[in-house]
């Protein structure tokens, strides 16, 4: 247990020291111990790994101590770590610390540098809480804290006023769908008696309660899910989310916070697989998610802006094989996803770095050559999240896609076709990013140069596992033993609703329809862009459904047209008929109502000395009159 509290606490005493202390530090030494904060937790995490991989590190549930006792319900603070959790800590504390490591070099001019560590400090430690809660309150902690950090990392530049929007936006959002899992936890609570993981799932097969209770309480769930890892309807926060500096982007987006709500569904997998209507609704959410994401990133010209619609997308395809109940494959693709995409948020980070600023892939171009190790990590980066073999990210696709075929073909169709896209959009990215000739300006063009050490080491090191981390999951026409599935085995809940496996011959075929639809893409983004050196449109000049995409299907507008401009005006008249007519009018009339009294019995002072000794007389009088009468 020491190791856990060590892995544990030392981002949070990062956090105190650099919070604390921070301003009074050199930023070398600020910057150093904030890595050193987030290294030996990776160490740590990477030792229970290995442990748990070997078969010699046995499961940890233990409470810390008891928090909340209340008759016969009892809440510890506890901590669980088993094979699902290790893995998650060592993405947290791997790609965090590479994170850090890079923002040591991004961050080095920023006037607020050892508080933006302070806070990547605190980030990490929520994460670890989430992950490392043995009940579904201290995951809640976790969860909550989270978003916390992520309002105060997206709107860390505060001087910026859509940057404050940004992090508002993501804020209150969170909050909505925070709600439906707060409902879900009182719910848990009140009929199973416990919020304990272990607890719960005992409880889930000797507590009598309706099927109908077990899908309201995993669709509330799932409204929490949706909130925090940016699905349909709850997604728009995401994207906005890239005011924040581009460390954090790749830190929200690969090793924290949109990750959560996989976890939370593959923890209580359990209470979902009770639930069918829910998985199907997980699922239809997640296929759609990630086929509209992906037609937003087709026409986005903000470099940041379509990698996080990619995200976006990336995340319904976990979601889609968690609603058909394979599980271990959305966290194989959680897995390959965090590499690749952490290093195509810190490759995006190293270009606007090189242009001062720049975001507009309509003003890049020709990069390949002054910054040879950012584009050859982006490029490899981009050949994963498309799908290409032996990428990771072909196989950890390509078990979605087969999970899904065996359970829905239309739902198959939709992924597939979003897996098209993807594979469309990253390479119009590419292309116009690094290839060509340079588009921006000639002062931009005369500092052109590659990143230093810190940003390109962790580049390579990322773009190295998003090759290679594919072997974690090798399909079985390459191999019998599936290791990621069953390092899972002893924590993930084998899914009873499973059909037949697909043969091989249908195997086959699904490689070769989703290689040849990457390659298909990729080969018109080649021809749109390089060949017949294509630009994008002009602002302005797009027109149609075209002009619809660009502007994200004005969902933003939507809502809020639906939701915001009623509320101001329900707030207006609120505060016009309850502040001014209610509180104001009290108020007043109270006020107005002591004058006018005050008005009546003033005049009874009249300075005539006989009126006084008249009304005294009178008072007297009938003090005596009451007195004898009594």
């Amino acid at each position: 247990m020491t190791g856990l509290y060590i892995l544990i606490l030392s981002p949070l005493v990062g956090f105190l020291i650099n919070g604390l202390l921070g301003k009074k530090l050199p930023k070398a030494v600020s910057g150093a111990l904030s890595s050193v904060a987030i290294l030996v937790p990776f160490f740590i995490a990477l030792n229970f790994f290995l442990g748990f991989n070997s078969g010699t590190q046995v499961k940890i549930d233990q409470d810390v101590y008891q928090w909340i006792s209340i008759g016969e319900f009892n809440i510890g603070f506890g901590l669980l770590l088993d094979q699902l959790s290790s893995l998650w800590l060592i993405i947290i504390t791997g790609i965090g610390f590479l994170i850090h490591l890079y923002s040591v070099s991004y961050m080095h001019d920023d006037e607020a540098f050892s508080k933006f560590f302070a806070y990547l400090n605190l980030f990490v430690f929520f994460m670890l809480v989430l992950v490392l809660g043995n009940n579904l309150l201290i995951t809640f902690i976790g969860w909550e804290g989270v978003g916390l950090c992520s309002y105060l990392l997206i709107g860390f530049w505060y001087k910026n006023g859509a940057y404050n929007d940004a992090a508002n936006k993501a804020f209150i959002m969170n909050r909505i769908g925070d709600l439906g899992f707060l409902i879900g936890i009182f719910m848990i609570m009140f009929y199973f008696k416990t919020l304990h993981f272990g607890a719960l799932k005992e409880a889930l097969g000797s507590v009598h309660v309706s099927h109908g209770l077990i899908i309201a309480i995993t669709m509330c769930l799932f409204i929490g899910v949706t909130g925090k890892s940016a699905q349909l309807p709850l997604y728009t926060w995401l994207p906005d989310a890239m005011a924040g500096p581009t460390p954090v982007s790749a830190l929200i987006h690969a090793a924290t916070m949109v990750t959560a709500g996989i976890y939370l569904i593959s923890r209580t997998d359990f209470l979902f697989l009770q639930a069918p209507e829910t998985m199907t609704v997980i699922a239809v959410i997640g296929a759609a998610t990630a086929l509209f994401a992906a037609t937003i990133g087709v026409l986005q010209n903000d470099i940041k802006k379509v990698l996080a619609y990619s995200t976006v997308s990336q995340l319904g395809l976990m979601f889609l094989a968690l609603g058909v109940g394979a599980f271990s494959t959305g966290v194989f693709h959680v897995l390959t996803h965090a590499f690749f995409k952490a290093c195509l948020f810190l490759g995006a980070g190293s270009v606007i770095h090189a242009l001062h600023g720049e975001q507009d892939i309509r003003n890049m171009g020709g990069l390949q050559k002054n910054m040879p190790i950012t584009f050859l990590t982006f490029l490899i980066s981009s050949i994963a999240i498309a799908g290409v073999p032996p990428f990771s990210g072909f196989f950890s696709k390509d078990e979605i896609l087969a999970a899904v075929f065996e359970h829905n073909k239309v739902l198959w169709a939709v992924a597939s076709l979003a897996s098209l896209l993807t594979a469309f959009y990253m390479f119009r990215l590419v292309f116009l990013t690094f290839y060509g000739n340079f588009r921006g300006t000639e002062d931009q063009k005369h500092h052109l140069h590659e990143s230093p050490w810190q940003i390109t080491v962790p580049l390579t090191v990322l773009a190295l596992f998003a090759a290679i981390a594919g072997v974690m999951g090798l399909p079985e026409i390459v191999s019998h033993h599936h290791w990621l599935k069953s390092f899972l085995s002893p924590v993930l809940t084998p899914n009873p609703h499973a059909g037949h496996a697909i043969g091989n011959s249908e195997e086959w075929m699904l490689i070769g329809i989703a290689t040849t639809l990457a390659l298909g893409a990729i080969s018109y983004a080649f021809v749109k862009y390089i060949s017949k050196k294509e630009l994008p449109a002009a602002e302005g000049t797009l027109t149609g459904f075209s002009n619809l995409v660009y502007q994200k299907y004005k969902i933003d507008e939507l809502y809020s047209f639906i939701i915001v401009q009623p509320l101001q005006r329900l707030s207006v008249t609120a505060y016009s008929l309850f502040d001014k007519v209610i509180v104001d009018g009290g108020v007043e009339g109270v006020a107005i109502a002591v004058m006018s009294i005050g008005k009546r019995v003033r005049t009874i002072q009249t300075g005539n000395i006989g009126y006084y000794l008249l009304m005294m007389v009178l008072g007297i009088a009938s003090i005596l009159a009451y007195v004898f009468l009594k």
